[in-house]
């Protein structure tokens, strides 16, 4: 099986991080995901991994329960394996550090420090070299266990026992995982005393969670919200051979869909009463998906209709 790659656009990607070399010890998703966009952007990526156990290719954990995602994450990727716990597999790292810009990590920091690779001891022996550690949350809290689930539960972002539709914290780590690299090339290049010095960055995916939360803390997607069901323009409905997406959120999007819907004059402009979500609701169930792509493409409504 062959999963998409993010990369859908045509045109010629740009290479902004062309001659940097990065250095990832990342496991999983978060690390690996971040490795890929910097690929994309031009960067040589360099990934060591565990030594892999017997029968496996490798020992990333991505690799054993969804290979194909794996090969997706670390095409045009170097993959080395070494074992940091020894001397030799310490040899085949300090080799790979001479010539890195930046390493990414994803161990607690006790186990950072337990292989030397805290940031005092790298930057003292590689001062030019940036850091990026990520981390489940930052601070006092960097050794707590914790997956996916657990900083999306903890930003209110697990609702009833449905489970999330993607890894929303761990992809949204590898942005700012990726934010991170960038932010510290820039660093390392601004004038002045810390001119060509490293910079240590820190990701939690508790943050990266706690952002994507934000419009729900503002009330924006919470039940009473506009895009969390509250606008009967905004809001997935069911048709006669499936859902329908809408998102006639501003009032001319608003006006064509209860126009469309034959709705009375005026509905428009009561899009939160309970009677609007009934009348759109009862139009939607007579409609089949491919009426509504119809529909949608004449009347120019924002739309997606979806199987059951």
């Amino acid at each position: 099986m062959t999963l998409p790659s993010f990369a859908t656009s045509k045109r010629t990607p740009l290479s902004p991080l062309k001659g940097v070399r990065i250095l990832s010890l990342a496991l999983n998703l978060p690390g690996p995901a971040a490795l890929m966009r910097l690929r994309s952007m031009g960067a040589h990526c360099t990934k060591l991994e565990p030594l892999a156990p017997t029968g496996a290719a490798t020992a990333d954990p991505m690799g054993l329960y969804k290979p194909a995602a794996y090969e997706a994450m670390h095409q045009s990727v170097q993959v080395v394996q070494a074992d940091l716990k020894t001397e030799r597999g310490q040899a085949r790292l300090h080799k790979l550090l001479a010539r890195t810009g930046v390493l990414i990590t994803s161990f607690r920091p006790s186990a950072l420090t337990k292989l030397g690779l805290g940031w005092r001891a790298l930057h003292r022996q590689y001062p030019a070299l940036c850091m990026v550690s990520v981390v489940g949350a930052s601070g006092a809290r960097a050794e707590e266990p914790g997956h996916d689930l657990t900083y999306l539960a903890e930003n209110g972002l697990v609702n009833g026992l449905d489970m999330p539709a993607s890894l929303y914290a761990d992809m949204g780590g590898s942005l700012l995982t990726t934010e991170a690299v960038l932010q510290a090339l820039l660093m390392r290049q601004r004038p002045g005393r810390a001119l060509g010095r490293g910079v240590f960055q820190e990701i939690a995916l508790t943050d990266a969670a706690a952002y994507l939360a934000l419009p729900r803390s503002w009330g924006l997607t919470t039940p009473d919200g506009d895009v969390g069901g509250a606008h009967a323009g905004y809001r997935v409905y069911a048709c006669k051979n499936g859902r329908v997406a809408v998102a006639a959120l501003e009032p001319h999007f608003a006006a064509r869909l209860c126009e469309a819907a034959g709705l009375p004059q005026g509905a428009a402009q009561q899009m939160h009463k309970r009677s609007t979500h009934q009348a759109l609701a009862t139009f939607f169930a007579n409609q089949t998906r491919q009426q509504l792509d119809r529909l949608a493409n004449a009347k120019d409504i924002p739309l997606h209709s979806l199987p059951r």
